[in-house]
């Protein structure tokens, strides 16, 4: 490596690790802000708090990982060409492209952390932040998801086993309103219905209150009742707990294990767990992309200075989140595949860097 790229890549790496060292901080000071009232009212332990905003920091971090690097980029980029470093780099001979080559170097450090991270840390770190988040700085209407939940958890032939509840609360592991139907070639033969349902993680069995059984006869049903029963069924308490929580706090073998479970089920959710399994793997290669596009869009000397080439880098990195996030909340709710939308951002800037990085080179 010559000195030229190590010159590069030492700004690279600098300059996106001082970017995450300013932008967090500024990020907890804003959330301590908005929650401190709720951390004194409920006397949260002071080590609760810091681990809390150790989880806080790696999610933050993942979340805002694009703008922090592609902003990074366009600032030290815009420097050099301030300074008529790159003018003087390229009128030595060496090629933009070869000029690119630090950079590239850089993606690759900065996308096999980022692979890393969504791969082992984040799940983790998403599971602390929601947890502490639902269980002490919301309140009790908020801990419970509120829309439906309803699963279906085994279909072997023409055996079928559905369950409902209204709201579940994954903190005490309770569910209300739950509903467990047996249907045997689409013809229902069983029903359980409680009011509460409540997981127990020593026996690894449910108790359920207010409990009523139907048993479908070819003459007469038979109906029990019981104030409260201890039962085993073949679900998991995971299988009750909101989706999107469920997929950000499972490690990349996890959630895959998990997505073959749901999908031998049918279950109908099964897009939402994919769009998190793909973009573990988009997240990093978008690393690569907004490399190109940083370099070739601030590499040019402006009459306005950096602060056109911010104003451009902002503009563009945030038309980045936005394809992100819409692309991959229709592969959520519509019948656009998963791996077709959350891939789409990157195919588009992709095409964007190619011509954006044919332009610079002219």
């Amino acid at each position: 490596m010559k000195i030229i790229d190590k010159y590069i890549l030492k700004r690279y790496l600098v300059t996106f690790s001082v970017m995450l060292l300013m932008f967090i901080p500024i990020g907890i000071t804003i959330d301590v802000s908005e929650k401190v009232n709720k951390m004194i009212e409920k006397k949260i332990p002071l080590k609760d708090i810091l681990v809390y905003y150790g989880d806080f920091t790696v999610y933050f971090a993942n979340l805002l990982f694009p703008i922090f690097l592609f902003l990074s980029i366009i600032w030290f980029t815009s420097k050099l060409a301030n300074n008529t470093e790159i003018i003087a780099i390229l009128s030595s001979g060496i090629s933009f492209g070869r000029f690119l080559r630090p950079f590239m170097y850089g993606a690759v450090i900065v996308s096999i952390f980022a692979l890393i991270m969504g791969f082992f840390l984040v799940p983790k770190a998403s599971k602390g932040f929601n947890d502490f988040r639902y269980q002490n700085l919301k309140g009790n209407s908020q801990t419970r998801e509120t829309s439906d939940i309803f699963r279906q958890i085994k279909k072997e032939g023409k055996l079928e086993e559905n369950i409902y509840v209204s709201n579940y609360n994954y903190i005490s592991r309770t569910g209300f309103n739950f509903t467990f139907e047996r249907f045997n070639d689409n013809i229902l033969v069983e029903k359980i219905n409680a009011n509460r349902i409540k997981y127990e993680p020593k026996t690894k069995k449910y108790t359920l209150y207010n409990y009523s059984k139907r048993t479908v006869g070819s003459v007469d049903d038979s109906i029990t009742t019981l104030d409260k029963i201890e039962l085993t069924f073949d679900f998991e308490p995971d299988d009750l707990t909101p989706v999107i929580y469920v997929a950000e706090t499972m490690t990349i073998g996890e959630l895959n294990k998990f997505i073959n479970k749901e999908r031998a089920r049918g279950n109908g959710n099964i897009n939402t767990y994919l769009v998190v399994f793909y973009k573990k793997f988009s997240l990093p290669i978008s690393a690569f992309i907004l490399t190109i596009i940083a370099v070739a869009v601030s590499s040019m000397k402006r009459r306005g200075g950096m602060g056109i080439n911010l104003a451009i880098g902002i503009v563009i990195a945030f038309v980045f989140i936005f394809f992100d996030k819409v692309f991959g909340t229709l592969a959520e709710k519509s019948s656009i595949p998963p791996f077709l939308a959350v891939w789409f951002p990157n195919l588009v800037f992709g095409i964007l860097a190619v011509y954006l990085l044919r332009n610079a080179k002219r």
